[in-house]
């Protein structure tokens, strides 16, 4: 089959003409089964030009992915699962797994294209954009009878570093800013002084995940004080107190950044859909968390 070769098509009742090499790009998809042979015994209507009974409306967005190798969507598009069963339909797999990364608009439920976010340089103080946070926390090991009994640990603060409209945007009326006011300022600048207003260090990782942050390293410390009374600091009177320890956590939000619900979306698909060993859904490779 010749792949230069142009292709009148009628899909749904809408016409389209493309060429052979397009509509094979895709080696796993139905498309290419079609086109890849013979094609004088696919159906026709009656001025000769190829029938699929499809959404011819949906369609050209097919194409459109097939020219480009990627998904390009109006701003106001709302047909994403329709154009997802057209992706199914044709075994479209990265079609389908890109559909599955877009994100949701709150205001409106409508799912748009994952726009660019602001460089992480931006001091503009525009919400959503790329960046570091890091989390800290001093705590101690709440003792039991003995010292082997380690029954939980506590912590004192949760710190937080980063751009400031960053912090505000992740943790919200969860964010104490008393000790690094404004002072009047009208641009975004970075801080060390923010904490948090609860203890609970799986509740700001959620948030972090939520609005689109991956962890990508920590650290930690420990010290032990002098277990000898005499040795003791003043004030320091028990012997959980002897025992401290500050850990440190960043997280990364970039483009390659997905929010926890588009990412269990994908997740999903990928599971849903069969392993062949070549179908391009499957080539896609990254840690998210």
């Amino acid at each position: 089959m010749d792949s230069s070769r142009v292709v009148d098509l009628n899909v749904g009742g809408i016409l389209y003409t493309t060429s052979i090499d397009t509509l094979t790009k895709d080696p796993e998809s139905h498309l290419y089964k079609m086109f890849s042979s013979n094609i004088n015994s696919l159906v026709t209507d009656r001025k000769g030009r190829i029938f699929i009974d499809r959404d011819g409306q949906l369609f050209r967005y097919i194409l459109d992915f097939l020219r480009n190798g990627q998904l390009n969507l109006p701003s106001d598009f709302q047909e994403t699962a329709g154009l997802k069963a057209e992706a199914d339909y044709f075994n479209l797999g990265t079609l389908a797994l890109q559909l599955s990364d877009l994100d949701l608009v709150p205001t409106t439920g409508l799912l748009t294209p994952r726009k660019k976010r602001p460089s992480a340089t931006d001091m503009s103080g525009t919400l959503g954009g790329q960046g570091y946070i890091v989390v800290g926390y001093r705590g101690t090991f709440a003792f039991g009878r003995d010292m082997s009994d380690i029954k939980f640990r506590k912590l004192t603060r949760i710190l937080v570093h980063g751009k400031v409209m960053l912090c505000r945007e992740v943790f919200k009326d969860t964010l104490n800013d008393s000790r690094d006011p404004d002072r009047g300022l009208n641009t975004d600048r970075y801080t060390s002084r923010y904490y948090l207003k609860h203890t609970t260090l799986e509740q700001a990782f959620d948030q972090l995940c939520e609005a689109g942050f991956r962890m990508v390293g920590c650290c930690g410390t420990g010290t032990s004080a002098p277990t000898a009374i005499q040795d003791l600091k003043p004030g320091q009177v028990s012997l959980e107190d002897q025992w401290n320890h500050y850990n440190e956590f960043v997280f990364v939000r970039d483009d390659a950044c997905h929010s926890c619900s588009s990412l269990g979306t994908a997740l999903r698909y990928r599971q849903a859909t069969p392993s062949n060993g070549h179908s391009p859904s499957h080539e896609r490779r990254g840690s998210y968390f």
